[in-house]
């Protein structure tokens, strides 16, 4: 198995691990989200590349994992040829939507993505070519919150602000030219519960 960009928490099952070539300043701040010390990888193989073609053989590998990555990528059409290349087609790509985006919009994340399973598609639009830079007053603000704790509504509610899929065969990629089709649908929106139903959800699990 073969993970891709396994930052400072690499999955424990996976047999190889696929980094981008960083000095040692940079891959502190973008592999590891600013921690200091390396990755405990179990003694299984690092390989670096230059972010084009993975060194790897065709279908190389039974499985890829790909979480919290793609949305980095400058050329997602090449990353998702390679990850169908080296994987046989399995594997599992885990991102942030627009939705988590428009609050946080994080520089170094370059594309909005979303898969459309019913035509087994990878849809995506590099956030430069979108409006997304007239709000960054926003999204500052919104940053300044995380930084402080407050992820009280994307923790609550992940599958409004994040997306994970598993393939078993080789998927398509598309760039789009609006953001419509990857905005999740307002049906996963659930009522918020009182919290009153909340206080006494609690009691009666101590009860127990």
């Amino acid at each position: 198995m073969l993970e891709i960009g396994p930052g400072s928490n690499p999955h424990p099952r996976s047999d190889v691990f696929l980094e981008l070539a960083f000095d040692a300043d940079q891959a502190r701040l973008k592999q590891r989200g600013g921690t200091p010390d390396e990755p405990d990888f179990g003694g299984k193989p690092v390989v670096h590349y230059d972010g084009s073609v993975f060194p790897f053989a065709d279908a190389e590998f039974d499985y890829v994992i790909c979480s919290h990555v793609i949305e980095h990528v400058e050329n997602p059409e090449l990353f998702v040829n390679e990850i169908n290349r080296v994987s046989g087609g399995r594997g599992y790509i885990e991102y942030p939507l627009i939705t988590y985006e428009y609050l946080y919009s994080f520089d170094v994340h370059l594309n909005f993505v979303k898969f459309d399973e019913s035509c087994n598609v990878l849809r995506y639009i590099p956030k430069r070519a979108t409006g997304l830079a007239e709000f960054s007053a926003v999204c500052a603000f919104f940053n300044a919150t995380l930084a402080q704790g407050w992820d009280d509504l994307t923790a609550s509610n992940k599958k409004l602000f994040f997306e994970g899929f598993e393939f078993v065969r080789p998927f398509a990629v598309e760039r789009m030219t609006g953001i419509d089709t990857l905005v999740p649908p307002p049906a996963l929106i659930e009522r918020k519960k009182p919290l009153r139903w909340f206080i006494v959800a609690c009691l009666n699990k101590l009860r127990l």
